[in-house]
């Protein structure tokens, strides 16, 4: 028998799906790592505290690069062979930076990850602080300061020339050299070579001790600028050496006082301040020790003397004021009708010329006018001044004088009662003549003094201006005399005075160094001659 061999035929597998599924998931793994793993520029920080940019590895292009602050404001930056971004121009130190670079990547890579990556790095141009500001040095030595940080470059301020310092290597301390026994100056430092030096800050020493002392803006004795703050540098803190307490200035001065740090204590003036030609005290609730100058022992008083003010500057205003016969233009422009602008002026007077204010002029007057120069006419116009603000009639301008006349020069107030000038003719006929803007107002026959009680000749201002009085005092012979009623009188020169006397005739010396007027003529005269009239005797 023969035997018949049956084969079974076996399906055929299918393998490619598999082999499908593992490229795609190698193909998702190079995309996910192309997309999350595939290197990227950035920025980090160098040596010298600038931004460097880190470029990708394998490929990738930088595309753009930019610097700013946080406000928006772009930074020109130059980029140099290592990557660091260096700005063209200083940056203010504590300015806070953004730095921001673009990467353009491959084709491929682009496709799957973006075809540029940013990247940004913010940064703040480190600012160094001093560690102190109040310092004792012992005297000889030079003032050390000391920062929070290295430092690169010091500048000192306040000494003339200002100092700058360069160091070969960064330091916390730096020597500002040999800068007195005493004083305050400015201090500003950056820490990197691309930053701007800030706003200085001020740095106080004393000399070695315990006992409180004191450096004030202005030193004792010296000048007080009339307008300017007066500052009270304190070794200790204001608290500890003055507690609750505050100076006291005589005179009192408009203004008022404040802490503007821990240890110093300011006064600000206002309006006329301290004001000019005058003497400031300063007396303090406990003694201190003046650091610079002086003595060496406690004291409770500092005294100043302020600016002394121009005579001419003085003339100026008079003549604005219409206090002189005389009218006062500038060259150029007056000073500014503020207290500050005149206090200024009143120092260093703006250029100009004076001219009469009418054209008919007493030569009598004229010859007495020096421009620049304290005279009678300068004299007898302080006193008119003086007179009708209710000061003290000196003839003499200080602190008060100085004080009204530029508040009256700022409010555009001038004088309106014109100018009056008398002048007696001592010689036989006798008379008076009185002036007023420009006019002969009255010729009157007068009497002068006899021989033996003369009328001073020269030129004098009126001082006392009464209706009517008493006259009393010594003859000639010894005996006494006591005149009461006296009417209309404008005394000029100690007891001589221009007054009505009731006389048989006038014209010849019967006084007693009196100018006698017959009554009405005295009437007339009298309002025309307030305090500050020059009157003229002459032969």
């Amino acid at each position: 028998m023969s035997s018949l061999l049956v084969t079974k035929a076996v399906p055929r597998r299918h393998v490619w799906p598999w082999a499908l599924a593992a490229v795609g998931v190698l193909c998702l793994g190079a995309l996910a790592f192309a997309f999350f793993a595939w290197p990227s520029g950035g920025f980090r920080v160098d040596t010298n505290g600038l931004p460097q940019v880190q470029q990708p590895r394998f490929s990738g292009d930088l595309a753009r690069l930019s610097l700013h602050d946080t406000a928006g404001n772009a930074i020109p930056v130059g980029l140099r062979p290592d990557g660091t971004l260096r700005p063209r121009r200083p940056i203010p130190a504590g300015t806070r930076l953004v730095a921001v670079a673009t990467f353009r990547r491959p084709g491929w890579v682009g496709w799957i990850a973006g075809r540029k990556q940013t990247a940004r790095l913010e940064l703040t141009a480190p600012t160094a602080q001093l560690a102190s500001r109040w310092l004792r040095v012992e005297r000889g030595a030079p003032v050390r300061v000391s920062f929070d940080r290295p430092v690169r470059e010091v500048q000192v301020t306040g000494i003339r020339p200002r100092k700058t310092i360069h160091l070969a290597r960064p330091a916390r301390t730096v020597a500002l050299g040999r800068l007195g026994d005493a004083g305050s100056v400015g201090v500003r430092a950056v820490a990197l070579d691309w930053e701007l030096l800030p706003v200085p800050t001020a740095v106080t020493w004393f000399p070695p001790g315990r006992t409180a002392m004191v450096l004030p803006s202005a030193l004792p004795g010296r000048v007080l600028a009339a307008n300017a703050p007066l500052r009270l540098r304190f070794s200790d803190p204001v608290a500890k050496t003055l507690g609750s307490r505050l100076p006291a200035l005589d005179p009192p001065t408009p203004g008022r006082w404040r802490r503007t740090d821990a240890h110093t204590l300011e006064f600000r003036p206002r309006g006329y301040g301290f004001g000019l030609d005058s003497r400031v005290k300063l007396k303090l609730p406990v003694p201190v020790t003046v650091a610079v100058g002086g003595a060496r022992h406690p004291t409770r008083t500092l005294a100043w003397t302020t600016p002394e003010a121009s005579e001419l500057r003085l003339e100026q205003l008079l003549a604005l004021l219409r206090y002189l016969p005389l009218q006062w233009q500038a060259d150029v422009a007056d000073a500014p009708r503020t207290t500050a602008g005149q206090l200024a002026a009143a120092v260093d007077p703006p250029r100009g010329r004076f001219t009469w204010r009418y054209s008919n002029i007493p030569p009598e007057l004229a010859r007495l006018w020096q421009p620049g120069t304290y005279n009678v006419i300068v004299r007898g116009a302080i006193m008119a001044f003086q007179s009708e603000h209710g000061l003290t009639v000196d003839g003499f301008a200080g602190r008060d004088v100085w004080r009204e006349l530029i508040a009256d020069v700022i409010a555009g107030k001038p004088r309106d009662i014109g100018y009056s000038y008398v002048y007696v003719h001592s010689s036989v006929p006798q008379s008076l003549k009185l002036w007023h803007d420009g006019e002969l107002i009255l010729t009157s026959p007068g009497n002068t003094g006899v021989p033996a009680a003369p009328t001073q000749l020269g030129t004098f201002p009126v001082f006392e201006h009464i209706p009517v009085g008493t006259m009393s005092g010594t003859n000639p012979d010894g005996s006494h005399y006591h005149d009461p009623g006296i009417r209309w009188i404008s005394y000029f020169n100690g007891g001589e005075g221009i007054h009505a006397f009731t006389r048989a005739s006038f014209g010849t010396p019967q006084s007693l160094g009196c100018v006698e007027l017959p009554l009405e003529a005295a009437a007339k005269v009298w309002p025309y001659t307030p305090i500050g009239t020059l009157v003229t005797v002459e032969h």
